[in-house]
């Protein structure tokens, strides 16, 4: 669909093949790694301040012209009119969330929550969420897996099914159906989704509820509602066979409501703030999605855009790197375990194992020594070893000629390998010796 679109739009379109796909995607995950996503284009690939191996995968040109193709979908083989508001999108998202599921089997503790993906362009289904950071956006429900925030369901909310009609019980169909053929596990959510109905129809699925609730559900008791003249720090329960509530004074005037399906006693912890234990439980699982977000947005790949699918995808690339971390982390739990940065080091080795094959078949060295250095060096280990190397980036250090500025560069001679500025350097073709 890429090809198709850069056919009919960009003049001079170049075809573009899985292997240099999987490079654009690498200079993605790169670019996140060096915390780059509000970072120009032109900054990445400069020869001053950029990284040689932007300059070493593809031209900052390229990189441009695959951005404004890249596509999902055919625009004119769409139906007139869309009944699904996904359609751009809507294949490659189910693909993906269907792997998702595939590759994880989620711990007992399963957080369902929404997540904002920040987006301010045209699109029909854009949320305002006020208590969010980025305030405008996507929104996506998600199930995570509490013990390892692994993004295990994601379904993107995409407005009313009719603009006339309002959906009844909203919060209750989001959860059931993102635990839809799961059995035997706990479901922690907010007090958007906790309804007594929703914990009925989860018991009927063999699976356990504790989440806050709003107060003006008509099934609370009167009693638990009363937060006047009690003292803080106590707590009232109420039992049903199946159910138990909980009212929490966590301050004076302020009353905390849960509702639990998984707890039976009236148990309290005897230190501190003396919160029930429901409570407790509540607080350690309630974070699985929210640390999602904390993490995806640390190495965040996303790029300034206005296409919302775009978006997505910056999303997609980001959720399945924490999730492949996740993965590799369960079945290799040595690797790297000694340092604190290792997921760094995973998502870096991930965006160079992307990037150096492209590299390695460059027909012409870049103009840049340092760019030239890095396709030599893949080039010659490719030949060597028969696979990609790992790729040690350079950091900046100052220039060993300039004696009053020293002045800090990234490039490097190619011969002493020491950094030289753009005034004591030298720029050669490559039919002359080096």
């Amino acid at each position: 669909m890429t090809n198709l679109h850069g056919n009919r739009k960009i003049p001079g379109w170049r075809d573009i093949d899985a292997e240099e796909f999987r490079a654009y995607v690498g200079l993605l995950v790169l670019s996140g790694v060096y915390r780059s996503k509000h970072e120009s284009t032109k900054s990445l690939w400069s020869e001053k301040w950029g990284r040689s191996i932007f300059r070493a995968t593809m031209s900052e040109k390229r990189f441009q012209n695959i951005s404004r193709a890249l596509r999902f979908d055919d625009k004119l083989s769409r139906p007139p009119r869309r009944v699904d508001k996904m359609t751009p999108f809507r294949k490659v998202w189910n693909m993906w969330t269907h792997r998702l599921e595939m590759l994880f089997s989620p711990d007992r503790d399963l957080c369902v929550d929404e997540q904002l993906v920040a987006f301010k362009g045209r699109c029909s289904f854009r949320q305002y969420m006020p208590k969010k950071p980025a305030k405008y956006g996507i929104k996506i429900w998600a199930a995570c897996d509490v013990k390892t925030s692994y993004a295990w369901r994601l379904q993107v909310y995409t407005g009313k099914a009719a603009p006339d009609r309002v959906e009844v019980n909203q919060g209750m169909r989001v959860v059931l159906d993102m635990t839809e053929g799961l059995q035997g596990h706990i479901v922690t959510c907010d007090n958007f989704f906790t309804s007594c109905a929703l914990a009925d129809e989860l018991l009927k699925r063999k699976m356990a509820l504790v989440g806050t609730i709003r107060q003006n559900k008509p099934e609370l008791p009167p009693h638990l509602l009363q937060a006047k003249k009690r003292e803080i720090f106590s707590s009232i329960f109420a039992f049903t066979n199946t159910h138990t509530l909980v009212s929490y004074i966590p301050r004076r005037g302020k009353n905390v409501l849960l509702l639990s399906t998984k707890h039976r006693c009236p148990d309290v912890s005897k230190e501190g703030k003396r919160k029930p234990v429901i409570i407790e439980d509540y607080n350690k699982c309630k974070g699985g999605v929210d640390n999602l977000d904390k993490v995806v947005g640390t190495y965040s790949c996303r790029r300034k855009t206005n296409y919302w699918p775009m978006a997505l995808f910056h999303n997609v690339l980001d959720v399945s790197l924490y999730n492949a971390y996740v993965l590799w982390t369960l079945i290799e739990s040595s690797w790297q375990k000694q340092k604190g940065y290792r997921r760094r080091v995973f998502i870096e080795e991930v965006g160079e194992m992307l990037v150096n094959p492209h590299i390695a078949k460059r027909g012409h060295l870049p103009r840049s020594s340092a760019a030239a250095a890095v396709v030599r060096f893949v080039t010659t280990a490719a030949a060597a070893t028969g696979h990609s190397p790992i790729i040690k980036c350079k950091s900046r250090g100052k220039c060993e000629l300039c004696k009053d500025k020293r002045r800090r560069v990234f490039n490097t001679c190619c011969k002493c390998e020491k950094y030289t500025c753009k005034d004591h350097s030298v720029t050669i073709c490559n039919n002359c010796p080096i």
